[in-house]
C-alpha cells in the first residue's frame, strides 16, 4: 500500500520517562502512554496524584494486566486505583486486561453506547479481514479474539454531553469507521488528541513495523476497520482540529507542525493511501449505526 511520504521523518516524542521502572513515556505533565507489544495504553493524571485522581485509557492485550498495574503504581503511587477506565473502542487489543484489572480496582468502565453490545456480552464484532492490506498482522487477524466480553456490572455509556469522566477539560469525539462506536479524546486548551485507532502512527499490518515502531502516519488498522467511508470522515474531522500532539493506539506519539502536515496529507489522500485495494468491508461496510455486518460470510 502506498504510504504518506514526508520530506523528513514525522516528529514524535521519543523522550522516555526514565524515572519510571517500566519506561512509561510522558508526553505532557499529565499524559503518558506505555507500549504493550502491539498496542498502547494511556495514563491521564499527574505523577504521584494518588488514588482516584487519574484515568486509564484502553486496557491492552491478553496478559498485559501486570504491566499496566506496575506502570500505574510507578506513576501514581502504590495501590492507587483510577477514577475510571475509558475505552476508545472494544477490540481485543484494547480491552483484554480488563478482567484482571477490575478484580483489583472495581471502577467504572466507559465507552460509547454503540460499543456496549461488544462489551456487555450481547454481540461479537464482525470478523476481521485478512485480505485488507498485506503483512503478517493482517494474515493472522482471523485468530484474534472477537469477544464478546461481559462488563455489565461496571460498564457505563459515555456522557451524552461529551464530557469525559475523570478528565476535566477533555471531550470525547465520535470517530467511527474502525468500529461503530469508536471515540477519540480531545483537549482543546493545548490541542492534545488521544486518537485511539481512528488513525495510527505505524504500519500496523506489518509485524516488522510493529516490532520496530517505525513512525508513519497511517489510517486505522486495515484488517479491523469495518466502514471506510466513516473512517475517512473521522480522519478528516480530526485533521481539521489541527492537534499539536497526537497519541494513538498503535505507534509513537507525534507532535508539532510535521505531524499536522502528515495528518492533513492522510486526510486529503485517504482513499489512495489508507483504504485497502481488496477486502470484505471495502464494498460491504457495516451499518454505521449498529455495526451489523452487510458483508456476506467469508
Amino acid at each position: 500500500m502506498k504510504q504518506v511520504i514526508l520530506n523528513e521523518p514525522p516528529a514524535y516524542d521519543s523522550r522516555w520517562d526514565r524515572t519510571r521502572a517500566d519506561y512509561t513515556r510522558q508526553v505532557t505533565p499529565d499524559l503518558a502512554y506505555k507500549r504493550l507489544a502491539i498496542v498502547n495504553v494511556v495514563f491521564f493524571g499527574l505523577p504521584g496524584c494518588g488514588e482516584g485522581e487519574w484515568v486509564l485509557i484502553d486496557a491492552g492485550i491478553p496478559g498485559s494486566a501486570g504491566a499496566i498495574l506496575r506502570a500505574a503504581e510507578a506513576r501514581f503511587g502504590e495501590g492507587a486505583k483510577p477514577a475510571a477506565i475509558i475505552l476508545t473502542h472494544g477490540h481485543f487489543d484494547h480491552v483484554s486486561a480488563l478482567e484482571t484489572l477490575l478484580e483489583k480496582w472495581k471502577v467504572p468502565v466507559y465507552a460509547h453506547e454503540l460499543e456496549l453490545p461488544y462489551l456487555d456480552g450481547r454481540a461479537l464484532y464482525p470478523p476481521p479481514d485478512p485480505k485488507a492490506g498485506s503483512g503478517l498482522m493482517s494474515a493472522l487477524s482471523p485468530l484474534y479474539p472477537r469477544g464478546p466480553i461481559d462488563l455489565k456490572p461496571v460498564l457505563r455509556p459515555l456522557p451524552r454531553d461529551g464530557s469525559v469522566p475523570g478528565m476535566p477539560g477533555w471531550a470525547w469525539l465520535r470517530t467511527p469507521g474502525h468500529t461503530p462506536g469508536h471515540v477519540s479524546l480531545w483537549r482543546e486548551d493545548d490541542l492534545t488528541l488521544v486518537a485511539g485507532d481512528a488513525f495510527i502512527t505505524t504500519t500496523q499490518e506489518s509485524a516488522y513495523a510493529v516490532a520496530m515502531q517505525s513512525p508513519d502516519m497511517h489510517g486505522p488498522p486495515m484488517y479491523y476497520t469495518q466502514n471506510w467511508v466513516d473512517a475517512e470522515n473521522s480522519v478528516r474531522f480530526l485533521a481539521s482540529l489541527e492537534p499539536d500532539l497526537a497519541v494513538t493506539g498503535h505507534g509513537p506519539a507525534m507532535r508539532g507542525l510535521i505531524m499536522r502536515s502528515a495528518l492533513k496529507t492522510l486526510a486529503r489522500n485517504f482513499a489512495e493511501v489508507a483504504v485497502p485495494k481488496n477486502g470484505r468491508y471495502l464494498h460491504h461496510p457495516t451499518d454505521p449505526e449498529t455495526g451489523s455486518a452487510y458483508a456476506p460470510a467469508p
